[in-house]
């Protein structure tokens, strides 16, 4: 599209104890080395109507160890933008060097504002923006991790004809951009199976806005007690995982929906015969940051 990419493969997974299914993982990771997975899916027709529109400058929103802020970063960079990031918590001003997610975005050019956690949350009022018009001019505004009506469009073109044979379709869960775009593209035979990654029931209603398919379901028993947060089980599953497939898995996002899969099979969730399509959509860059806090903690790392 804009810059080289890396192919897609659906790669089949070892299982230590099948109950008559298989299971597959589509490695959208591989997509590229820094805007990989559903980052480039979510910013690809984002980044067409940038330039369509003259825009110079991209601004976007997210936390210290954002994917979407890595990955706007970088493709900014190849692709001429100037970048903002308005980044959740004051206290990560004066820490750049120590987040590995932010210094690879500042490596990228991005200019950060910081701002309290308390006005972040008014990120999305027309106070907040005008705010930010007045500092920063005119800029391109991309929604935190990227979900939008050009981003589910994006993630619309994941599944391919290939993949009609699977009859379940599985992905993490953030903002609900990328589950909207499995959706649409989904056959109706098939079953797409969302892992939010977060607390909270309010992600049913906001990919009800991008979807009129049913065959769709939340299992939200793997979020590990919320958004990064995360424990030695996951770590041990993700460690044993690469160990046994080679692919890495990211503590965040894909490693927690990989984890609920590998549950609901050994509970029998799946019928016996079950072809499974799990869908890594990459955000690796952010183990180092995680490594560091599990360090912190003199607790196990990931591998």
């Amino acid at each position: 599209m804009m810059f080289k990419l890396g192919h897609s493969i659906n790669q089949p997974v070892n299982l230590p104890n099948s109950k008559g299914v298989e299971l597959f993982i589509k490695r959208e990771d591989e997509i590229h080395p820094f805007v990989s997975g559903n980052k480039y899916r979510k910013l690809k027709y984002n980044l067409l109507e940038a330039k369509k529109k003259g825009f110079k400058t991209l601004l976007t929103f997210g936390g210290a160890f954002s994917n979407h802020i890595a990955a706007v970063a970088s493709a900014g960079n190849l692709l001429g933008f100037k970048t903002i990031g308005v980044i959740r918590g004051e206290e990560l001003e004066n820490k750049i060097l120590d987040n590995e997610t932010l210094s690879f975005a500042k490596q990228n050019g991005m200019q950060f504002k910081f701002v309290s956690r308390e006005a972040y949350r008014n990120k999305t009022s027309e106070a907040f923006l005008a705010k930010l018009k007045d500092t920063f001019n005119d800029f391109y505004l991309i929604p935190e991790g990227g979900t939008n009506a050009l981003a589910v469009k994006g993630c619309e073109e994941i599944l391919t004809e290939t993949d009609k044979a699977f009859d379940y379709i599985c992905c993490a869960v953030g903002t609900g951009g990328t589950i909207s775009g499995l959706i649409n593209c989904s056959k109706l035979s098939q079953q797409v199976l969302g892992f939010p990654a977060l607390k909270g029931d309010f992600l049913q209603q906001d990919i009800s806005k991008f979807v009129t398919k049913t065959n769709w379901d939340l299992i939200t028993d793997y979020h590990f007690g919320g958004y990064a947060k995360i424990n030695d089980e996951l770590v041990a599953f993700i460690n044993t995982f690469k160990e046994l497939n080679k692919i890495p898995l990211d503590p965040v996002y894909t490693g927690k929906m990989m984890f609920g899969v590998f549950d609901l099979i050994n509970k029998g969730y799946f019928k016996k015969g079950s072809k499974i399509l799990a869908i890594h959509t990459g955000g690796l860059q952010g183990i180092k940051g995680m490594n560091r806090v599990l360090k912190n903690k003199n607790l196990q790392i990931i591998e």
